[in-house]
Order: structure tokens, then sequence, then C-alpha cells
């Protein structure tokens, strides 16, 4: 019976740990996850470097084609996208 006492505060540690760091992290990776598969022509975003652009073109291969300015066009990874600044409006 002492040895399951000792136990005891580990697993509560942990329960802790998991509640308030790991659950939180988990989600915040789905919700963003979500965000980038979500993407599509003509949204505004900003990168994670603090580039903003607006989305032409998104491909297979998790890279987005972004325009920066008139006429000059960056191609990112999608995990790289940090926020969408504006989502356009679907298709009808």
């Amino acid at each position: 019976m002492d040895a399951i006492a000792q136990f005891v505060p580990l697993i509560l540690i942990f329960a802790i740990m998991y509640f308030l760091l790991i659950r939180p992290q988990q989600k915040k990776v789905k919700d963003h996850q979500a965000m980038v598969s979500a993407l599509r022509r003509g949204d505004q975003v900003v990168t994670q470097g603090g580039v903003i652009g607006k989305v032409v073109k998104v491909k297979d291969d998790n890279e987005v084609e972004l325009e920066i300015a008139e006429g000059v066009k960056i191609r990112v990874v999608q995990s790289t996208i940090a926020t969408v600044v504006s989502k356009t409006e679907p298709a009808n």
C-alpha cells in the first residue's frame, strides 16, 4: 500500500501537466492545420516571417504561392502561414 501512495503524487503531476500543457498545445496544432487546409485563392495571409501577401495558388505539395506586391510572387510552405487576415467568400 505504501508503494502505491508514493506514486500518487507523480500521477497527479503528470495529469496536471497533461491538462495544462500538452492538451492545449495539441488543440492549437489541430486548429492551425485546419486553418492551413482551408486556404484558398484570394485569402490574405501573414507568414511566420511577417510577410503579408495574397494567396495566388495553393499547390498540392504543401506549398502556397503568395503575391506580396503587384507582379511579385513567392512560394512558401503552407505550415509557415501564421494567420489568415481576410478570407474570400466561397464561390457559389
